[in-house]
């Protein structure tokens, strides 16, 4: 009985964790790793899965962030043959996020595969493809928070509610082999109490071993009631200015929240002196997906943004599906907010306005997510005076806010107090999360526990008690 960290270790990206019982071997998460560009992205993820897929007997699935779910395809495409077990509404929200990525990787394969030949190079495949993706969606078993659900011989799996975004769950796995037992418990993504929308993450009680994310780990975000303040001070100094707003927005989770929050406060941010386009096909559907389990929301959500659609709440939101309905975007000069994807600006229509809109002085660029390491979002925070977009270097003239608030991750105390909800001092490896956080974290948490940050590679048997790090190799 073991666990083996494969991904999302001292890193925030490709989220993958083996556990092995007896004869019956499953995966916390598949995710795609993200950072350093499309290149590199391309290399990173076509690696070899460092276990062949037709061992593993099934998948469970945290949520739908493509770096958590995004190399399940690739998974089923390479043999297996198993169940993929995940929350209802992650299992739905799981068919718009893995058709877009293989709508984008086929796409991105045919303009390299065309510089390719000029080269007189052979052609390479896509990661997946729309139908490498409707195979693996054939996998997907959903489930409800709080069931328990035995998915192997030896493993019971139990969901509750991660508040991080719709459908996201905390994982806990009941483990039998050779006369004992050991509950441990993935956290998968956190999000941060308060939120827009989302009930906060549940508290679950008891765990043997813990594994939890450290996104934020060493940072406190500011109140969720001063970063209200903030967007509409933001809002109020670019109408003065006269620009536009670019907000790069995950197309789910922050977008919706984003939506909610314009309906809120509608009158108060002064909404109704703007355009507002949602220029995301994916986050268009994603929205969609929302719609049908407001069951999930919390009491305040229900209440406001349930029984409406989103329309007829926000009369001037303008959805714009097409490409050409997002070019007649550039001819607008102020008075615009445009909400488009990449959250990281890694890719999506968010780079063409970026292309079209940085440079000007007017502009108000607005990050209310994470930007991880190597990603175009992360250097722009970092003060870039330029970017490169399709070979062109950019002047960023754009003032540029960070509103650190918005973040769908708890921070530090929050998963303090997230862990300090277990009974006794459940053994805690950090996954999900740069090493200075982490670092941050493990100091942070002394108190509690001796937590400790795992590296690819490494390994814990959970039937020694000591649950002593090992490297895999050895």
């Amino acid at each position: 009985m073991h666990i083996e960290f494969l991904g999302a270790a001292q890193e925030v990206t490709g989220s993958c964790h083996l556990v092995k019982v007896g004869r019956q071997t499953i995966l916390l998460d598949c995710g795609l790793i993200q950072g350093g560009g499309k290149v590199k992205e391309d290399e990173a993820n076509r690696q070899d899965f460092p276990f062949d897929p037709a061992s593993i007997d099934a998948v469970v699935l945290s949520h739908s962030h493509l770096d958590h779910c995004g190399r399940i395809p690739l998974l089923v495409k390479q043999g297996f043959k198993g169940k993929i077990y995940t929350q209802r509404a992650c299992q739905e929200m799981c068919r718009v996020m893995f058709m877009d990525a293989a709508h984008l990787a086929e796409r991105d394969v045919y303009t390299l595969n065309r510089k390719r030949e000029r080269k007189g190079l052979p052609p390479l495949e896509a990661l997946f493809t729309s139908q490498d993706a409707e195979k693996a969606l054939k996998h997907f078993r959903g489930m409800d928070y709080a069931q328990s659900l035995k998915i192997a011989e030896g493993i019971t799996v139990t969901l509750f509610d991660a508040g991080h975004i719709l459908g996201s769950s905390i994982v806990q796995l009941t483990l039998e082999e050779a006369g004992e037992t050991r509950k441990v418990v993935f956290s998968g993504d956190l999000g941060h109490a308060g939120a827009p929308i989302l009930r906060n993450p549940a508290c679950v009680r008891e765990a043997d071993v813990v594994l939890m994310e450290s996104t934020y780990g060493g940072r406190c975000h500011r109140s969720w009631e001063d970063s209200f303040i903030e967007m509409g001070e933001v809002l109020k100094a670019a109408r003065l200015t006269g620009g536009n707003i670019l907000i790069p927005a995950f197309a789910v989770g922050r977008t919706q929240e984003l939506l909610y929050l314009f309906t809120k406060y509608y009158k108060e941010w002064g909404m109704g002196d703007w355009q507002i386009f949602l220029d995301s096909p994916m986050a268009i559907e994603a929205t969609e997906v929302y719609s049908h389990h407001t069951h999930l929301y919390d009491a305040e959500s229900r209440e406001l943004w349930a029984k409406q659609k989103i329309q007829e709440k926000l009369p001037n939101l303008k959805i714009t599906r097409s490409p050409e309905e997002s070019i007649a975007i550039n001819a607008i000069k102020s008075c615009a907010i445009i909400i488009a994807g990449s959250g990281m600006c890694e890719g999506g229509r968010i780079r063409h306005h970026l292309k079209n809109q940085v440079w000007r002085k007017g502009t108000h660029l607005i990050f209310v997510g994470f930007q991880a390491r190597n990603t175009l979002g992360r250097r722009i925070v970092e003060g870039a005076k330029t970017i490169k977009l399709w070979g062109e270097e950019i002047n960023v003239e754009a003032k540029v806010h960070t509103i650190n608030g918005f973040s769908a991750h708890a921070d530090q105390q929050g998963l303090i107090d997230w862990y300090r909800c277990f009974n006794g001092s459940p053994k805690l490896f950090l996954v999900h999360g740069e090493s200075e956080a982490q670092e941050a974290l493990i100091e942070a948490i002394k108190p509690w526990v001796e937590a400790q940050a795992p590296a690819a590679g490494q390994g814990v048997n959970l039937l020694d008690p000591t649950y002593t790090l090992q490297d895999l190799a050895e």
